[in-house]
């Protein structure tokens, strides 16, 4: 799997209010989404059939996703038409592009136990490379699925994920999906619900998602999500001052997002939609006199193959 964003996309990434996450010439990115590595997936998986019911497969790959968190954003049917990535993408699904996995695991009856050795490290701010390491993380998930439903509990140690912030991270995620086709005419619904949680060495973090996608008619869609998610962006200059060492205040973010797009043309698998969206912003008071209660909103086309 690739991604064109390394071309497509300034260094900076695409602007998003409240987003945080990688670094650009060494410095936390706020209030944008960073840009993409190219290759977002190479790896590889071996299944092997130990019974009717139960699977066990073993898995690693240059570049793959460990046993850790939801179904990433850009994966999902709740969040297929948004072009934005969620404000809690790095407490859910960040770890989707990791530099260096191994996994094994079995799957019986629906159920699913898998474990996963690999590099914590996020990628760096050069997109067209592969940042090889050692696999220094550990994380497990147990999962269950069932015709449209899927739902999954996972827990991972990450060591020093983000250098801008030093340290190891315990991430804990929780999550619950849904997908599926309601008539021959395509109409469908498929929603997700998911918290996250970072424990970092000076403070714990934590956010919580909700969003939805319905096919009201074949070619037209409408989708919303619900976010609430913790950041830290005010220094505590009092801390600083009294102990030399930086300290943060937390603020707790809340953004609504509600979009549609019509399918304007198709050709044989390829189709081409015009779509808008809007989020709106809930700032808290120690944040207000900085953002405000910003409103974004989106035009765009969407081509799909």
């Amino acid at each position: 799997m690739a991604s064109a964003e390394p071309f497509t996309l300034r260094r900076l990434g695409s602007a998003q209010v409240f987003q945080s996450g990688e670094t650009l010439d060494g410095l936390p990115l706020r209030d944008y989404q960073h840009p993409h590595d190219l290759v977002m997936g190479l790896d590889a998986r071996f299944d092997w059939m130990a019974s009717s019911a139960t699977t066990m497969f073993v898995s690693g790959g240059i570049v793959a996703s460990p046993a850790l968190g939801p179904t990433p954003f850009m994966h999902r049917s709740s969040a297929a038409f948004h072009p934005t990535a969620p404000l809690t993408h790095h407490m859910l699904d960040s770890s989707h592009i990791t530099h260096g996995v191994v996994s094994a695991g079995v799957v019986t009856r629906g159920w699913g136990l898998e474990v996963s050795a690999f590099q914590g490290r996020e990628p760096d701010e050069n997109r067209l490379d592969i940042d090889a390491g050692l696999l220094d993380s550990l994380a497990g998930r147990l999962s269950w699925a069932r015709g449209p439903w899927r739902a999954q509990v996972s827990n991972g140690w990450l060591v020093s994920p983000e250098p801008e912030e030093p340290g190891s991270v315990m991430r804990t995620t929780a999550s619950i999906e849904y997908s599926g086709v309601h008539s021959a005419n395509s109409r469908g619904l498929s929603w997700t619900a998911a918290v996250g949680r970072n424990d970092r060495a000076d403070h714990t973090e934590w956010g919580a998602l909700a969003e939805v996608a319905l096919h009201p008619a074949s070619r037209s869609r409408v989708y919303t999500r619900a976010e609430l998610v913790d950041r830290f962006i005010l220094v505590d200059f009092d801390h600083a001052a009294a102990t030399g060492e930086e300290r943060h205040f937390r603020s707790r973010v809340a953004a609504w997002l509600v979009g549609a797009d019509r399918e304007l043309w198709r050709s044989g698998s390829t189709s081409a939609a015009l779509g808008l969206d809007l989020t709106l912003h809930r700032t808290p008071a120690n944040l207000r006199d900085s953002y405000g209660n910003p409103v974004s909103w989106h035009v765009y086309v969407r081509v799909s193959k």
